[in-house]
């Protein structure tokens, strides 16, 4: 499908008619909030693509500039420049009003978010688009979605690579040629709401608990490390004195109450805190301050996280096989898809008699949910992939009852892409068949994907075990709903060692920085996983989705899972995975130690609970 344009136009559809601010920053690290930028520039937009400001500048940060050979900003460039409270002003009026834009734009605005946090003010924007999330949906020809391949891709020249100035100006080129490409494609554009914020707070490194919950406190007994203590009222000792005595002697104090609490702290038993309320509902032990520092000079020795329990051993998962079944959270569940080790290019090499589809890549439209995902099963049978939004890399179109209707089928007429019926996918025995029903083999040269295309329970080597790893979750915009992806760390018991292994909306990075979860788009959500920096007890990390409300996986439609070796780079496998049809969590796909290494395997469970439901299944510490 040729979408390029020798000359992209600036699209005139209304709905992509914003004013813009384009934005690019260096930084010292990739840890907003504890490292700072060091150069930021902007280029504002109107409507019809016209520039109408610009503003660039380095900055002085106060801190060592972290990666020299990646930036080239040292400390002696950096010398003499402003700082970020002296150029606020001017950036927050470039950026006022305007929709946000940048290449893996989570990272530039929570840069700038803090930044703009730390002179106590916002970033004053409400929404942001990013080009990488809007190329993933338009899947341009190109070997991966980094700024300097896109550029020479869109046609614009990049001259100094990680100079925030030049990138921005390649941005400017990178978002007209991706909006002429979308505008074709009729794509919606990615917008994120991102309100502005003022909670954001500067980075204080979290130290989890070491240890694991034993569990209550009874009365007349002592302290255990990894008990898990709240505190409420008020108390004679400072309570961040009383907190840090606590840390120090191996407790994992907490700021809520629920059935896992080991102890409550309070000097007045019969007040009505929250916290006190649920503690008596839940039979947690309530003790005094006095009697709770007494306690606390007697802590005794607890179980380190990464120490093996009595019994596990047994539970210790064996050296996986084909069609072994891997193991299923402690909740009654249905059972997971039997494991398949894929064969690399099993599914995307040659076509041949029992793969005629091979290089394909099938869009398919209409029917009910589940006739959907049979019509996507059988796409994956004859060697294609299966896709759930038009891109420039669909080359076929099946056509269920009910399809013609969708809107997309304009823009599939006017692209010229070849549309069938159920039954070609019955037909297509030996070879692909043209609309007519006669054979039609496809030249090898014309293969459009080259990527491991995985089926439930199928597994793929993660080869290179010391990169990031990222798994993209995207599904269609079918029903008006949220999606919320999250991660767990289990440990060899399939559980998470602590609170902290849970890695959702509400805590997007592990304390550790290890797992970290990124929201490119309204339906566009990523889990980064640094594998050789993961804790030695984690053997297992499950990301999984969840819908927030009413709504079923059958209302969403199908995910694709797209894993990546980081951020921008071609993808190594991709999964498409539909749930029945009451489902409203569902398990996608898990990253497992498997000897020295690690391997992926898609799942695509579906579960009818909740996502605290799930949660607690894994032994996260859910209030009711």
């Amino acid at each position: 499908m040729a979408l390029l344009s020798a000359s992209p136009k600036w699209p005139t559809l209304p709905e992509y008619f914003h004013d813009w601010a384009l934005v690019d920053v260096e930084t010292s690290g990739l840890r907003p909030g504890r490292d700072r930028v060091l150069s930021l520039a902007v280029v504002t937009l109107d409507g019809h693509g016209r520039r109408t400001g610009e503003f660039s500048t380095l900055l002085d940060p106060g801190c060592d500039p972290g990666p020299v050979h990646v930036h080239g900003l040292t400390r002696a460039r950096l010398a003499g420049a402003p700082t970020f409270e002296e150029i606020a002003p001017q950036v927050g009026a470039l950026l006022s009003g305007r929709v946000l834009a940048a290449h893996n734009a989570q990272f530039d605005y929570d840069f700038l978010a803090h930044e703009f946090a730390r002179v106590r003010s916002w970033v004053p924007v409400s929404r942001r688009l990013c080009t990488l999330a809007l190329n993933r949906l338009i899947a341009p020809a190109t070997p991966d979605l980094k700024l300097g391949t896109l550029a020479a891709h869109y046609g614009v020249r990049q001259e100094r690579a990680h100079d925030a100035q030049d990138d921005v100006r390649v941005l400017t080129g990178i978002l007209q040629g991706s909006l002429d490409a979308a505008g074709r494609l009729g794509l919606d554009l990615p917008l994120l709401a991102c309100p502005p914020r003022q909670d954001y707070k500067p980075f204080v490194p979290k130290t989890s608990c070491p240890y694991r919950n034993p569990g209550r406190c009874q009365a007349g007994n002592c302290l255990v490390q990894g008990m898990k203590v709240a505190v409420t009222g008020e108390t004679l000792v400072s309570r961040e004195e009383l907190i840090a005595r606590s840390v120090a002697a191996g407790l994992n104090m907490m700021t809520s109450v629920s059935g896992q609490t080991s102890l409550l702290v309070t000097n007045d038993p019969g007040g009505g805190t929250a916290k006190l309320r649920r503690a008596v509902a839940e039979g947690v032990p309530v003790v005094d301050e006095q009697t709770y520092l007494r306690l606390l000079d007697e802590v005794q020795p607890g179980q380190a996280k990464g120490a093996a329990r009595p019994a596990v051993a047994s539970r210790r998962r064996a050296a996986e096989t084909p069609g072994e079944a891997a193991a299923a959270p402690r909740t009654p569940t249905p059972a997971l898809p039997a494991q398949r080790t894929t064969t690399p290019g099993a599914r995307t090499g040659p076509g041949g008699a029992d793969r005629p589809l091979a290089g394909r890549r099938v869009l398919v439209l209409g029917g009910t949910h589940e006739e959907a995902g049979v019509a996507r099963v059988r796409v994956v049978e004859l060697g294609a992939s299966a896709a759930v939004n038009l891109s420039a890399k669909v080359t076929d179109i099946v056509l269920l009852p009910g399809g013609e209707s969708d809107r997309r089928m304009s823009r599939i007429t006017s692209l010229g892409l070849p549309v069938h019926d159920a039954d070609w996918l019955l037909a297509a025995n030996t070879a692909p068949v043209s609309e007519t029903g006669s054979v039609q083999q496809v030249p090898v040269a014309e293969s459009r994907e080259t990527t491991e295309v995985l089926v439930r329970g199928e597994v793929v080597d993660l080869a290179e075990a010391g990169a990031m790893w990222t798994v993209a979750a995207t599904w269609g915009q079918l029903t008006a709903c949220d999606v919320d992806v999250v991660a767990f760390l289990l440990d060899v018991q399939e559980q998470v060692a602590g609170d902290e292994d849970f890695v959702f909306y509400g805590e997007p990075e592990h304390p550790d920085g290890t797992v970290r979860l990124a929201t490119d788009g309204p339906t566009d959500q990523a889990v980064s996983v640094e594998l050789e920096r993961l804790p030695l007890e984690v053997t297992r990390v499950v990301i999984a989705a969840a819908i927030d409300g009413d709504a079923t996986f059958s209302d969403v439609g199908a995910v694709e899972v797209v894993v990546t070796r980081g951020i921008g780079e071609a993808p190594a496998a991709l999964a498409v995975l539909d749930a029945a049809t009451t489902e409203r969590t569902m398990v996608l796909a898990e990253i497992y130690r498997r000897g020295e290494g690690w391997r992926l395997r898609a799942i695509g469970q579906g579960y009818d609970h909740a996502l605290a439901d799930l949660a607690r299944s894994y032994g996260v510490d859910i209030a009711e």
